[in-house]
């Protein structure tokens, strides 16, 4: 038998440091975080804002946050599930609503700085490169950098959408197209080439609209099953284009977040028993002190006690 060297052993373990949690759960990248949050001593503690992207199995997040050693702060926030109020009730995780998530997240800060009026950011979509600061103004833009945590940086993911519609708000985010639909880079020593126009049709959800026509006529049955939300709302594919534009300009209008109306429901408790006024009843226990619970270990095992003396 060969020797085998053990390489995990008592002294392996003794050194070994445990990753962070958010490391661990596979949730944080804290090499490009670093980078991100790091801000220059000579700059005294000014804040450094990012805009966060992340996409659920239902709905794009958008959220402007600073970081501090409490933790992130975030201030302010939207979410592909609001643009139900601005005239898009389903199909909130496709390019077209990262697109409407970014702009309304960045028309949202804006006027939360009071500064809504003087960057009013791109209104012509037409999927052209933006950059607000190259705009001649008094006042300089409010920047932000892309936080994309652990997703691919792929070119023409949905995360590019809402950082367009961020840059067409009026947020001043570093960035270049290479990554944008639409991008070829050069082939033989050429140039790059970029084409607007089908940037442009991702924002508006033409490819969702070419989908759709062609699954209604060669699977009617699976376009049923695939869009019974845009059915039951009454939105096929020809009205998809107007749908985001309108939505473009509500948003623009009112970005404002209109929180939810309380419920006014008010609970009654009775031991375990809970009472809502809504007429619900649950049973939540009560957390024992530590007198009670060795009491309760003593009963038991006086019990068993009594059990085996009259088995005996």
């Amino acid at each position: 038998m060969a020797f085998v060297k053990v390489l995990k052993n008592k002294a392996y373990f003794k050194r070994f440091q445990v990753k962070n949690r958010r490391r661990r759960e596979g949730k944080t990248d804290f090499r490009a975080r670093r980078k991100m949050v790091r801000q220059d001593k000579n700059k005294f503690n000014s804040r450094k804002y990012r805009l966060i992207v992340r996409f659920t199995n239902r709905k794009c997040i958008c959220q402007i946050a600073y970081a501090t050693i409490r933790g992130d702060m975030v201030i302010a926030q939207a979410n592909s599930s609001e643009l139900t109020k601005y005239g898009i009730p389903c199909g909130h995780k496709n390019y077209a609503a990262a697109y409407c998530t970014g702009l309304l997240v960045a028309r949202r800060v804006l006027k939360q700085f009071g500064l809504d009026e003087k960057f009013k950011g791109k209104e012509e979509l037409d999927g052209e490169d933006y950059h607000v600061e190259d705009e001649e103004t008094e006042q300089r833009p409010f920047k932000c950098i892309l936080d994309v945590g652990l997703q691919s940086t792929t070119v023409g993911h949905r995360m590019w959408g809402a950082l367009k519609g961020a840059v067409d708000g009026g947020l001043h985010i570093p960035h270049t197209n290479k990554k944008f639909p639409g991008y070829k880079p050069a082939e033989d020593k050429g140039e790059a080439e970029y084409d607007a126009e089908a940037h442009k049709e991702k924002i508006f959800a033409t490819h969702l609209k070419e989908y759709m026509e062609m699954l209604q006529e060669e699977d009617p049955t699976k376009y049923e099953a695939h869009f019974s939300k845009f059915i039951e709302n009454d939105i096929d594919a020809d009205k998809l284009e107007d749908l985001y534009t309108e939505a473009h300009s509500k948003i623009r209008e009112d970005p404002d977040h209109e929180a939810a109306e309380k419920k006014g429901i008010t609970h009654e408790r009775s031991d375990e028993k809970l009472t809502s006024s809504d007429g619900t009843e649950h049973v939540r226990n009560i957390k024992l002190t530590l007198e009670q619970r060795r009491a309760k270990v003593a009963a038991k095992i006086a019990a068993a006690q009594a059990k085996l003396m009259e088995d005996e």
